[in-house]
């Protein structure tokens, strides 16, 4: 049991003030039975309007309305987490390991479809080749073993490398390039699990480790699958292991970019974009006396600033 504060931190610059079009924020953690939300606040820069909704996957979504043009554009979110459960349990469930292939009741196959479409349909055969050579005979009848072993072999074979460019590589790509950024090899996982059958999906969220305490991180991306007697499963192909309490969900879409923490637009016929930068900074707490004096420390501008829903 523990608390978890979460800082999060987007700005984009602009040479000249430029007008904003709507943009979607994914940025309030998902909550279940081993997290709860305490506390949570949004400041945004200038000055905004704000509406909360759920889309199709579950994730709870801003829509920021910025109402003044600007030279910058600032989102800071802060979050304090409560961590109850230890987590993963595996015990319990690697005595009968999931059959493979994975098979869906009819309740489950017309939700399981969505994320067993492919969503890059010319990557299909390199995946599939690629496939080939990464599952043991020996653990064909394990299907979470061959969740683990897409991930570890993703690890091995392919090189961690933080890109700048927006958005994701195709899988073919990252293959071929042997690197990637944690999204791609996410991207990586997701195509090469819904080869095999198993329904998948985007995870977007932060990774609370040296970076992160050090506030130098930035989010984290990893890929899920579904097993029916065990539901979603994590794992992290940058680490090559199962996610644990280190991991955040924020987001989950049967897609790269359903998930992105910030989009929308804004409106300059002169290039005045200067670059973006976003920083993550975590700190965790045994207690929650300390974990809200942390948050009450922060000192942030009424006028700018927005509660979530709980």
């Amino acid at each position: 049991m523990s608390w978890l504060h979460i800082v999060h931190d987007t700005t984009y610059r602009y040479k000249k003030a430029v007008r904003f079009g709507p943009h979607r924020l994914v940025l309030r953690p998902r909550e279940g039975h081993d997290v709860r939300i305490e506390a949570i606040r949004l400041e945004i820069e200038p000055e905004f309007e704000l509406a909360w909704s759920r889309d199709l996957f579950g994730n709870c979504v801003a829509t920021a309305h910025i109402l003044t043009p600007a030279e910058h554009l600032r989102f800071r979110s802060e979050v304090l987490l409560h961590q109850t459960a230890p987590f993963p349990l595996l015990a319990s469930r690697r005595d009968t390991p999931g059959g493979f292939p994975v098979v869906f009741s009819e309740i489950e196959s017309a939700v399981a479809a969505a994320y067993l479409a492919t969503t890059y349909p010319t990557d299909v055969a390199k995946v599939k080749e690629w496939n080939s050579t990464t599952i043991d005979p020996a653990i064909i009848h394990d299907a979470e073993e061959i969740v683990a072993s897409l991930a570890r072999r993703i690890r091995k074979t392919i090189k961690y490398r933080r890109r700048e460019a927006r958005g994701v590589q195709s899988p073919s790509r990252t293959l071929s390039a042997g690197s990637g950024s944690c999204r791609d090899m996410a991207t990586l996982m997701l195509e090469a699990l819904r080869t095999l059958g198993f329904p998948a999906r985007f995870a977007s969220g932060y990774l609370v480790g040296s970076a992160s305490s050090a506030g130098h991180a930035s989010t984290h991306a990893w890929a899920e699958a579904y097993l029916p007697s065990v539901g979603w499963i994590g794992y992290d192909p940058m680490l090559g292991e199962a996610t644990s309490d280190n991991h955040i969900v924020v987001g989950v879409s049967n897609h790269p970019r359903g998930v992105m923490p910030v989009s929308g637009t804004f409106f300059d016929e002169d290039k005045s974009y200067l670059g973006m930068k976003a920083t993550v900074q975590t700190a965790r707490f045994a207690d929650a006396e300390t974990a809200l004096r942390s948050l009450s420390s922060t000192q942030l501008n009424p006028a700018s600033s927005a509660l979530s829903p709980k």
